[in-house]
């Protein structure tokens, strides 16, 4: 390999077209677990994470091939409740159950990854005595008002103190905290990177003329552009109020884009960083309304959404409260942890100190805790027998076991669930494979110091053009007792973010799209996406004195094929009745098995997570 980092610890990813197919039984269900010990902590593993190798070969040998061992060993362990997942909703979903049955009920938690969380990922970097942390993939507590009773109840039993979390925002003062971000443009003549408050600009608010005259497009493209920002003129002048509205609801941004503001296809790049986290390769396939939803420009030029406009450009200007962790939502996730499993951290006080806090995992799995969380285990099969238990199979280490449970919660992938119970009524299985999780990677990137990322004097870049459309860095708060860096001397992490960019066929709809994205996700290997990250940072930050060759001292991609739960779409997706749509029949109760996860809910927010387990278990107990 070109590049060395030292300390690192991975695997490699694994091709599509070596994957599964080419394993024996054996191998495929041969699925390596770490010797449990007290050095064994994977929050800290670099490398390919999120999916990681060994996460899903069981798993994808059961869905393509239909490859399952025979035979199960069964264990001497029956459980009350036993939940498939430990995400967010699943460990969830265990508090819950726990506090309506009372700290004597048992309880076991499966899981197919090598840590707990789910996209609650948790990256930890430790760089001459300081200690950095990444977010992994799940980011944020978003609009907590608005959250259920339910969800609000959680936060309240995790000791989440939500103010002192608005508080805590306090950035270190060698990076911008004045509002502008940065949009990396390829030019003629290499980079073209441009400071302002593009979020407001976009929108009409302030100076976005001179802008946009700086970015590196032609002169015909940037003013067709300004004339959107602007809104002087109505592209749909010649339709009636009641043709408008099906137009924006029934029209992709992207045909808007080019049919109707003229704007050619590589200019409209620029529009699509947010959104395409949000969508991912599907963003070409959003609705006017929804672009204009997410901030995109063009709806000042259609003064009869005057509502709509009033409400984006106040949320422009006072902002939309999104509060924030050190990591990310992996802290709801280990505050999670440790109310169901003490003994992971005995002496930690919990919300104060939960960020700079070690987890014991040889404790998640002992066989007197009344609660165990058991890693490294892939479930293969989940149903309900005569004898009105539930048995659960499922392979680690190779070793294929079963157990029994009264309950069952499954919170994990709900297109899996059709495979791991195949008695379900053929038309919820259809509806549990309607969804198509969108795929992501998330790269956490630690750099020996923040001296060039000062000079670049923003904390967040678009990059339209790149394979990482936006850079940012992790939440600069002091939450759960986490310290930023306290100057541009010390080494800080530089968080990017990317979706796998594919072509659109004719005709394909976007849930195609993403399990086309998400093969993608699989086939790539980690050097190359070492070599993006590497090239990428060197082109933002090499003026000023960035070497990628001695600066990066670590790098944890956290590949994620499985990435965010499917949100239905104006284009693609009918409007059901209540009570129709697929996530709806899909989660039905089935005896005693439930479903929960975001996937349950068509929704990638952490209150739904945690609406999902809440619901799952409360049909259990009813």
């Amino acid at each position: 390999m070109k590049y060395k980092i030292t300390r690192r610890d991975f695997l490699n990813g694994v091709a599509i077209t070596a994957g599964t197919s080419l394993l024996t039984p054996d191998d495929l269900f041969a699925q390596s677990v770490p010797t449990p010990t007290s050095t064994y902590y994977p929050p800290t593993l670099t490398g390919m994470r999120g999916n990681h190798p060994g996460s899903f070969d069981v798993m994808h040998g059961l869905a393509w091939s239909g490859q399952k061992l025979a035979k199960h060993r069964e264990l001497d362990e029956h459980y009350d409740m036993v939940v498939v997942g430990a995400g967010v909703s699943g460990l969830a979903a265990a508090r819950f159950y726990q506090k309506r049955l009372g700290p004597k009920a048992r309880i076991l938690l499966l899981d197919n990854h090598d840590d707990f969380g789910g996209h609650a990922k948790r990256n930890e970097f430790n760089e001459a005595g300081v200690m950095r942390l990444g977010i992994g993939g799940s980011v944020n507590v978003d609009n907590p008002s608005g959250y259920s009773e339910i969800s609000k109840g959680l936060l309240d039993d995790l000791g989440v103190d939500l103010d002192a979390m608005r508080s805590n925002m306090q950035a270190p003062e060698f990076l911008s905290t004045d509002g502008d971000t940065m949009l990396a443009m390829a030019g003629p003549d290499g980079l073209v990177k441009v400071r302002g408050k593009w979020t407001q600009l976009m929108l009409g608010i302030g100076d976005y003329e001179s802008a946009v005259r700086t970015l590196p497009l032609p002169l015909s493209e940037q003013s067709l552009l300004i004339e959107l920002i602007a809104g002087d003129r109505d592209y749909l002048q010649d339709l009636s109020l009641a043709q408008k509205s099906t137009y924006v609801e029934s029209t992709s941004y992207a045909d808007f884009l080019t049919e109707e503001v003229g704007l050619a296809p590589a200019t409209i790049s620029i529009f699509y960083p947010f959104p395409k986290l949000m969508f991912g390769p599907a963003v070409s396939r959003m609705s006017i309304l929804e672009a204009f939803y997410l901030g995109s420009p063009g709806i000042r030029s259609m003064s009869w959404l005057g509502d709509l406009a009033a409400q984006l450009l106040d949320s422009a200007a006072s902002g939309y409260e999104s509060l924030y962790f050190p990591d990310g939502n992996a802290t709801v996730a280990r505050l999670l942890v440790h109310k169901l499993i003490p003994g992971v951290a005995p002496s930690i006080q919990g919300f104060d100190d939960i960020a700079i806090s070690r987890f014991d995992y040889d404790a998640l799995d002992l066989k007197n805790s009344p609660v165990r969380l058991r890693l490294n285990s892939t479930v293969v099969g989940v149903r309900e027998t005569a004898d009105e238990t539930v048995s659960i199979d499922y392979v680690r280490d190779g070793d294929a076991v079963r157990v029994t449970s009264d309950h069952c919660v499954l919170a994990c992938y709900n297109a899996a669930i059709p495979y791991l119970c195949p008695e379900l009524p053929e038309s919820q299985k259809e509806a549990l494979n309607y969804g198509v999780k969108v795929p992501l990677v998330w790269t956490n990137v630690l750099i020996a110091n923040g001296q060039a990322f000062s000079k670049l004097g923003v904390v967040y870049v678009d990059c339209p053009d790149d394979a990482y459309v936006v850079v940012t860095v992790p939440p600069l708060t002091t939450t759960g007792g986490n310290q930023p860096p306290a100057g541009p001397q010390e080494p800080m992490v530089v968080s990017m973010m990317g979706v796998p960019s594919i072509d659109p066929i004719d005709g394909e709809s976007s849930r195609v799209m993403l399990r086309r994205a998400r093969h993608q996700v699989y086939a790539t290997t980690f050097e190359t996406y070492e070599k993006e990250v590497r090239d990428q940072l060197q082109g933002l930050l090499g003026e000023y004195g960035f070497n990628h060759e001695t600066d990066i001292k670590a790098i944890t991609v956290n590949r994620w094929a499985h990435g965010y739960s499917y949100e239905y779409m104006q284009l693609e997706d009918p409007k059901w009745e209540a009570g129709q749509a697929p996530h709806e029949i899909g989660r039905a109760q089935f005896g005693r098995i439930s479903i929960a996860n975001s996937d349950s809910e068509a929704r990638a927010y952490l209150d739904a997570a945690i609406d999902a387990g809440w619901r799952a278990v409360a049909e259990q107990v009813a």
